[in-house]
């Protein structure tokens, strides 16, 4: 291809042109709804919060007793740290997080691909499924304690069984929004099944996905507290547990303030992981 050829090819602006006609420059709008990234606002919102909050407390209009101030949040959880115990509770729960919502995860995709793909396993398995979905999985926590035993394996059975069916459901779901055309299309190329399935419909599925894992996430921590506060010595279930007895609720708040960062930390990771796995809708 020539220079002139390439030259001509490219959009440009003649200002005289424009001037002589009158005519003005229409403006890009393909942005296609981008998010502008605007790091510093939630620092600054969450910021504002909690000066507000400790404001609040010192002036005496949010009483100690109903609310203790951030300050004295933040004191109990330095003074976890130093005593070495923030290590324990949360290495427990990350250990009974991470395996329970994995193990539920991998299942739940094997599962919801089975029913989005084969029609006998979406005959059998979709109504299980509807069926036992709306289920409070912390109500089947006694029937684990008797499967399993008091130890971990019961609230890594709860965790997994409360990742599991929004994980089916959201992966069943994406491979039914993949573009059919473009299944289609691979047909007519000569794509093997296992092609199709690896190339179009997985990668086509992956951001329903990947949202399903948010929600599980979230259903995990839930889950996790909920099974931490019967029958565990560590964890930040446990840890809130015992100040709520106590009525200590600066310990209360930092343990809640541990959830809330340990939410945080799972959404940036899955946030990094789509921008990895989702890079072709850019």
């Amino acid at each position: 291809m020539s220079h002139d050829a390439t030259a001509g090819d490219r959009p440009h602006t003649d200002t005289a042109g424009t001037q002589q006609t009158g005519m003005r420059d229409v403006p890009f709008r393909g942005g296609g709804f981008v998010h502008r990234p605007l790091g510093p606002v939630a620092p600054i919102v969450f910021l504002v919060i909690l000066a507000i909050w400790e404001l609040g407390s010192r002036s005496g209009f949010i009483s100690p007793i109903a609310l203790p101030a951030p300050s004295a949040a933040f004191a109990a959880l330095v003074d976890l740290f130093q005593t070495g115990m923030l290590w324990k509770h949360l290495g427990a729960s990350l250990y009974r997080l991470l395996l329970g919502w994995s193990l539920g995860s991998l299942l739940g995709i094997a599962v919801g691909l089975a029913v989005g793909l084969f029609s006998l396993a979406r005959a059998g398995l979709l109504p299980l499924v509807s069926a036992l979905f709306p289920v409070p999985k912390i109500a089947l926590l006694p029937l684990f304690i008797i499967w399993f035993g008091i130890g971990e394996g019961s609230k890594v059975a709860t965790i997994l069984f409360g990742t599991f069916f929004p994980t089916v459901i959201a992966t069943y779901a994406g491979v039914d929004n993949v573009d059919r055309n473009l299944i289609r299309m691979g047909q007519s190329f000569g794509l093997s099944w296992l092609s199709i399935v690896r190339k179009i419909i997985v990668p086509g599925a992956m951001p329903a996905i990947l949202s399903g894992f948010r929600i599980s996430a979230s259903i995990a921590i839930v889950l996790l507290v909920a099974a931490e506060m019967i029958g565990a010595e560590f964890g930040v279930g446990a840890y809130i547990l015992m100040a709520g007895a106590l009525f200590a609720l600066d310990q209360l708040i930092a343990g809640v303030a541990l959830l809330s960062l340990l939410g945080l930390c799972i959404a940036w990771a899955i946030g990094k992981l789509e921008k990895r796995l989702l890079a072709w809708r850019m």
